[in-house]
């Protein structure tokens, strides 16, 4: 089966892991600004990053049949200085209309911090002015429920934001109902600490059902896994769950939610796989 991983930070991935995934199914991937690993110092420092995600991998995830596709801003995580931000924010429309870039992500909070807060919202004042799609990124474990909760409160008092063109990612079982039920899309992040494993995410799909659902592996620094999405195809096959509702959360819903953004380039690969 075919699919999509829509959050996967393949900067921190060897070629090796295009190769894995390629065979496992993986013809798209898109690839949202994050942590370095270490707190840039510079405003040209992302630049660089931005180059890197908009030439250079999509050219390497090419020569494996896989299209990458990505996203631009900086993270929560160095949103806490806010100079440096708003730095970085005056470079990302240098960027905006190359090929495959869907839009301004992950923002979102971290700590949940005035300073996070600050940067988050002048992210979507940029989104909103430049009309993109949104991605944002919830905190981990403790913070989870309550930065959820500030997010979606400062998204639903802006009035130009339009739901269904906002990815909520990182949802678990306390925080996805209140991300569809106003309207969001949700994303499950198949990690195996700080978020959900397969089977967890197949009990969310099997409470929630797959409307506006998608998942992916987040696949960055930490303990991760790449190949959790075929993890998942596993996970739901293995409790009955029909080909057709597996290939509307890992394939066709990453799509209909990218399809969205002006800049969505992807057409499945027919070169035959490594």
């Amino acid at each position: 089966m075919r699919y999509i991983d829509p959050h996967i930070h393949m900067i921190s991935r060897i070629t090796d892991d295009y190769v894995r995934m390629a065979r496992a199914g993986c013809v798209a991937v898109s690839e949202p600004a994050f942590w370095a690993g270490f707190d840039r110092g510079s405003a040209e420092a992302f630049r660089d990053y931005f180059r890197h995600l908009t030439d250079f991998e999509p050219k390497r995830a090419a020569q494996f049949g896989i299209h990458h596709m990505c996203w631009l801003c900086i993270n929560a995580k160095e949103a806490e200085n806010v100079s440096l931000s708003r730095e970085v924010i005056a470079v990302i429309p240098d960027f905006l209309e190359k090929p495959g870039v869907l839009g301004i992500g992950e923002i979102g909070l971290n700590k949940n911090t005035r300073n996070e807060v600050t940067i988050f919202e002048e992210q979507v004042e940029l989104a909103m002015k430049t009309d993109e799609l949104i991605l944002v990124h919830t905190p981990h474990l403790e913070d989870k429920y309550k930065g959820t909760r500030m997010i979606l409160d400062i998204l639903k008092s802006d009035r130009r934001v339009k739901p269904h063109r906002v990815l909520i990612d990182h949802v678990e079982e306390h925080t996805i109902k209140p991300a569809l039920d106003a309207g969001f899309w949700a994303g499950m992040t198949l990690y195996p600490t700080t978020k959900c494993t397969p089977e967890r995410a197949t009990d969310m799909i099997e409470r929630f059902g797959i409307d506006r659902i998608m998942a992916n592996s987040a696949g960055d620094w930490g303990v991760s896994d790449p190949m959790n999405v075929p993890d998942l195809i596993r996970a739901m096959r293995s409790r009955g769950l029909g080909e057709t509702t597996v290939q509307r959360v890992v394939y066709e819903n990453p799509l209909k939610f990218f399809l969205q953004s002006r800049n969505f380039n992807f057409e499945p690969s027919s070169e035959p796989r490594p």
